[in-house]
Formats: C-alpha cells, sequence, structure tokens
C-alpha cells in the first residue's frame, strides 16, 4: 500500500501523466484497463537528507505507476521499451511547464539503442510464450499481440526515426491474434519476419547511435534547480481536461 509521502509526490509533484497500454495503442477493447503512468519531480531538498525520496511510485490509483524524473531520464536514454513509449503516448492526461520542455526533448531520447533493447525484451518475452505453449499447449494470446506490437514499432522507429505507439490500421489484424484466431506457427512466422526487419531496419537507420545525455542532463539539472528555489509544497500541475489529448 503507497504511503502518504510517496502518495503526495504523485499528487502534488507531478510533471507528466499520461495514459498507456491497449488504450494508447490502439488496441483497447471493451474488458480493457486504464494504465497510467507519470513522471514527477521531487523536490529538491529531498535529495538533501539520508533517507532520500523514492525513484517510483505504484499508485495511489490502480493500474497507476509513476517514476521520478531522474529515474525516468536514466531508463530513458538506455533506450528502456516501456518508458520510451511513455513518452510517445498519444493520451496525455496533464502536464507542466517541466513536463512540456520533457516531450519537447523526447528526440533526445532516441538512438540506435533501441534496436537491442526492444528486440532484446521481444526475445524475452517470446521465450515465456514458447514455454505457455510447451506446458499449456497455447501462448497468452494477448501477450502474443502485444508482443507483435513491438516489434512493429521498433521497426518503424528504426526506418523513420520516429516512434509512433498507435497500430492505426493493423489494429484488427492484431486482436485477431488476441483472440486466437491466428495459429501459433503463423504468429511466430511474423515474429521472425519482424525480428529480420528489425535486423535490416537498424543496418541503415537514421537514428544516432547514442541519445543526446547532454540535452537530457541539462533539463534535469535546471529541473533541480528550479525547485530547490520553491516551496516544498509548490504544484504547477496544469489538467488538460476530462479527456486525454495529444500533446
Amino acid at each position: 500500500m503507497i504511503n502518504a509521502a510517496d502518495e503526495a509526490l504523485v499528487r502534488d509533484h507531478t510533471v507528466y501523466a499520461c495514459v498507456m497500454g491497449s488504450r494508447a495503442f490502439g488496441l483497447a477493447t471493451q474488458d480493457s484497463d486504464t494504465d497510467r503512468r507519470g513522471v514527477f519531480l521531487a523536490p529538491t531538498p529531498l535529495f538533501w537528507r539520508f533517507e532520500k525520496p523514492p525513484a517510483h511510485v505504484e499508485g495511489p490509483a490502480p493500474e497507476q505507476f509513476s517514476w521520478e524524473l531522474e529515474r525516468f531520464c536514466e531508463l530513458a536514454l538506455r533506450a528502456n521499451p516501456n518508458v520510451l513509449e511513455c513518452l510517445h503516448s498519444p493520451l496525455v492526461e496533464s502536464l507542466d511547464d517541466t513536463g512540456r520542455e520533457l516531450l519537447a526533448l523526447r528526440g533526445a531520447f532516441l538512438s540506435r539503442l533501441a534496436h537491442g533493447t526492444f528486440v532484446r525484451y521481444a526475445l524475452g518475452q517470446r521465450r515465456k510464450l514458447e514455454a505457455d505453449v510447451r506446458v499449456h499447449g497455447a501462448p497468452r494470446w494477448k501477450h502474443a499481440m502485444h508482443l507483435l506490437r513491438l516489434l512493429a514499432s521498433s521497426r518503424d522507429l528504426l526506418r523513420t526515426g520516429e516512434l509512433r505507439i498507435d497500430v492505426g490500421e493493423a489494429r484488427e489484424e492484431l486482436l485477431a491474434v488476441r483472440r486466437g484466431e491466428v495459429s501459433w506457427p503463423e504468429v511466430e512466422r511474423r515474429m521472425n519476419r519482424l525480428a529480420e526487419e528489425n535486423d535490416e531496419a537498424a543496418a541503415r537507420s537514421p537514428l544516432p547511435p547514442e541519445p543526446d545525455r547532454a540535452a537530457v542532463e541539462d533539463l534535469l539539472v535546471r529541473a533541480r534547480q528550479a525547485s530547490a528555489g520553491r516551496s516544498p509544497g509548490h504544484c504547477a500541475l496544469t489538467p488538460y481536461g476530462d479527456r486525454p489529448t495529444r500533446p
């Protein structure tokens, strides 16, 4: 259960909040949960104590997870798939000035490192699916759908230099996988093809070999400095309204 101090960090110091999961991917069904992700900026004075603020907080709402800005940036610079996709959600719920800077800088996190991290993550998920087939005779089809989605998203990122997470016209094809209407051998064939296309795209990708760490660090330092001059209870969160909107 979340404690009061951590809840206050998320409530009072969130700089960016969005919806992720099936709703952001364009794959939501009637039964889909609403997965919320966010970034909070812990007040700088909290880092002057022996006990530091948390790097992440689960909650307070169900299916809600937030990272402290520094941890979020560290993971994004390493091309963590979940974090990079969070930066590119089409469903933004709230944003303050620091959050706007973070989104404006999201291209600085993108690099050819994504080839290794996305494909490696997909390979780990594929091994779990193969274990399901061996033990239960079938994979978890929802996970198979998302693996195909991730590989296609990674391929397109490497080809174009842009990360788009909404599946668009591929929605019905992917939902057919989720419903178990596509055989496992066919799903494997698609996975193999997408993995090969990722490798081919990486070889001639317009992405830089490394992210722009200096630009990201500049944002973090300025955010810490600004926070140091504010009262601990300061909050500049600007709601986007009742419905999530695109940044």
